[in-house]
């Protein structure tokens, strides 16, 4: 799971041989995730047997597949649905059950090129290349798509009141979409300055829940809501952090009609009293991923400026890799890791 030498060269007749659904796709860019690490280190299994490229978070150039591709550049869907099953066919293509993941079903993004069907790449305009490198969009094909799609499904509304736990490289971009849907934030996490980035980043209130008991967080949030002049009801509650503590300061901050959306993943079980859900009248979904047909929506987010990206991002050699890994464990960084390609 590392990356190849830095002088690898790869011939144009080692290029692997394409079905006509597929393209090959020279690598701008690919983010690291908590789900890489995830795979590398906590010991969750890929679906292809070892030996295996991770990455998932791709932006590339089409160099290879039909004719209509060639040359384009794309973002590369962390989901690749089929497009012809129930679940497709019934907009849930997110979850389709032959769906293919790179760097989990077949070799992923920490590469120079990558191989991928060609069904549900999307299109990168001119005009965005002419606000971001290429590279950094490969933020898109998770740590913004992902918080888009959970936050469209949970049905926040203009008014709402969006309380994110967990403002780091996923969570910060849920903040933003949520205020672009036009809600108001409270942030909350452990790490003052990423609380920094999010008030910096328009976000009306931020708490620092560290050593703070649950109840002392709720009554807090409770002022807090009064003071932004929101609802005391209907919250939506995104849990970004991927913690056993974190999962259940979401479900004990569930109000009457409340949703809480489970973004961030732990194997840890948490204890919790279901009955709330029937008390409050709430709701607690999940999300996966977030399906291509989505995708357009968050590129025109960007392209029109309403999301900022560029902040958030610090890019790094691919050829670093494994030090980048290893640092993302000890959450060294405050940004989203993007690594190029250093080598052809």
């Amino acid at each position: 799971m590392t990356a190849p030498d830095a002088d690898f060269q790869l011939a144009e007749d080692s290029f692997p041989e394409l079905e006509p659904h597929e393209a090959l796709v020279k690598i701008a860019g690919c983010g690291v995730c908590h789900t890489d690490i995830s795979f590398w280190h906590y010991g969750v299994k890929t679906k292809k047997e070892l030996p295996l490229t991770l990455g998932h978070e791709i932006s590339g150039t089409v160099i290879a597949g039909p004719g209509e591709w060639i040359g384009k550049n794309v973002i590369i869907p962390a989901v690749l649905p089929c497009g012809d099953c129930e679940l497709c066919k019934k907009g849930r293509s997110n979850m389709c059950q032959k769906q293919l993941m790179p760097g989990n079903d077949f070799h992923g993004g920490f590469a120079s090129h990558i191989k991928v069907p060609a069904r549900f790449l999307c299109p990168v305009p001119d005009e965005l290349l002419t606000k971001y490198p290429l590279e950094k969009l490969s933020v898109i094909a998770d740590a913004i798509s992902t918080p888009y799609q959970v936050i469209e499904k949970s049905e926040l509304e203009t008014g709402d009141l969006a309380i994110v736990i967990g403002v780091g490289g996923v969570g910060i971009y849920a903040a933003l979409i949520a205020r672009i849907f036009g809600a108001k934030v409270i942030a909350l996490d452990i790490d003052d300055s990423k609380l920094e980035i999010a008030k910096n980043n328009g976000v009306e209130a931020t708490l620092n829940v560290k050593d703070l008991d649950i109840k002392t967080i709720k009554s807090t949030v409770r002022e807090i809501a009064k003071e932004l002049g929101v609802s005391r009801y209907g919250w939506k509650i995104f849990e970004v952090s991927g913690t056993k503590a974190g999962q259940e300061l979401g479900f004990n901050l569930l109000t009457f009609t409340s949703t809480l959306s489970i973004v961030g993943f732990t194997f840890d079980k948490t204890e919790v009293r279901l009955s709330n859900l029937m008390a409050f009248d709430a709701k607690v979904i999940g999300t996966w991923g977030c399906k291509p047909e989505l995708y357009p929506e968050v590129v025109d987010l960007i392209a029109s400026g309403k999301l900022n990206i560029d902040e958030f991002i610090e890019t790094f050699p691919l050829s670093k890799i494994n030090e980048i890994f290893r640092n993302t464990l000890k959450n060294a960084y405050q940004k989203r890791s993007v690594l190029i390609p250093d080598f052809d």
